[in-house]
């Protein structure tokens, strides 16, 4: 949207041109520099109960990712992988499977995090990446999905890779929340550092996108960049199978710690949820709009 408009809920029709003045009106991206900084798994791996209820059953993705309309980003292909599976919890041996992950294995999948209260991490990135491709469709945008619903079992991290790459992706995003410590707030972007052999292709179209995806999410978001690691909200990974894997632009995006209470309350609120994807696909449409 223009940056001088109000932020939260809209109307389809307002979103799609919104999203298409907003690309249009940005400047060049950010020149930030983050440092590597590789470790553990981007979100915490704590026990989870088996799958509940399914958050929205009239939300499943559209098959084969046709466009909703026609519009400025018709042209154009976007995968949004939501994070890990409500099913993930009762199928230990299918998710510690090891897989390929670049020169490296690693496990299929995790569990993923929750807030204090219980609430999954797998449920929320299914409904925020719902409500993303919503947004991105009324701008004529091709998305497709990685899973159908959040009843499932993984896909694994590679399976995920592999669905950006097989669609010839313009932008592929991971969306994820952080499980890290209680006393730690903000959301941080995770781009692709250099890995001979597999991301050599990938890692200056993924750092452009993860510098738009900053820009416009700490914009419109309300949340911070996070204070407790990355550098000012940019981090360079080369441990993590769903980059290395990748032939197309793709970054993670952390949107904030579920473990920290005001983050976590954020993501419980339905309205937030709202104006956190109007910052996601504009941070996108940005990117993809950019030439």
């Amino acid at each position: 949207m223009p940056v001088s408009a109000p932020r939260g809920p809209r109307s389809r029709a307002t979103r799609a041109l919104s999203l298409a003045s907003s690309a249009l009106l940005l400047t060049a991206a950010c020149s930030a520099s983050p440092g590597a900084s590789p470790g553990d798994d981007p979100t915490a791996a704590l026990p989870l109960p088996g799958p509940g209820e399914d958050t929205d059953a009239s939300d499943s993705p559209r098959e084969g990712g046709e466009a909703a309309s026609e519009g400025p980003l018709d042209s154009r292909v976007v995968v949004i992988d939501p994070g890990h599976n409500g099913g993930n919890a009762a199928a230990p041996d299918e998710i510690h499977a090891m897989v390929p992950a670049g020169p490296n294995q690693k496990a299929c999948d995790t569990v993923g995090t929750e807030t204090t209260s219980g609430y999954a991490e797998h449920e929320f990135n299914w409904q925020l990446s719902v409500l993303v491709r919503e947004r991105l469709e009324a701008d004529g945008a091709t998305v497709v999905l990685t899973r159908d619903d959040n009843e499932g079992v993984g896909p694994c991290i590679d399976e995920r890779a592999g669905i950006g790459n097989e669609a010839e992706a313009d932008a592929a995003v991971s969306i994820h929340a952080d499980g890290g410590p209680e006393s730690g707030r903000g959301f941080h972007v995770i781009m692709p550092g250099e890995v001979s052999g597999y991301t050599d292709d990938i890692v200056e179209e993924s750092r452009l996108l993860g510098e738009h995806l900053h820009r416009e999410y700490l914009e419109g978001s309300g949340v911070p960049y996070a204070d407790y690691l990355a550098d000012e909200g940019l981090d360079v990974r080369t441990d993590l199978g769903g980059l290395n894997m990748s032939d197309v632009p793709k970054v993670f995006l952390e949107t904030g710690n579920m473990r920290n209470p005001e983050d976590a309350a954020l993501m419980r609120d339905p309205a937030w949820r709202e104006q956190a994807a109007d910052a996601v696909a504009e941070g996108l449409a940005s990117y993809l709009m950019r030439e």
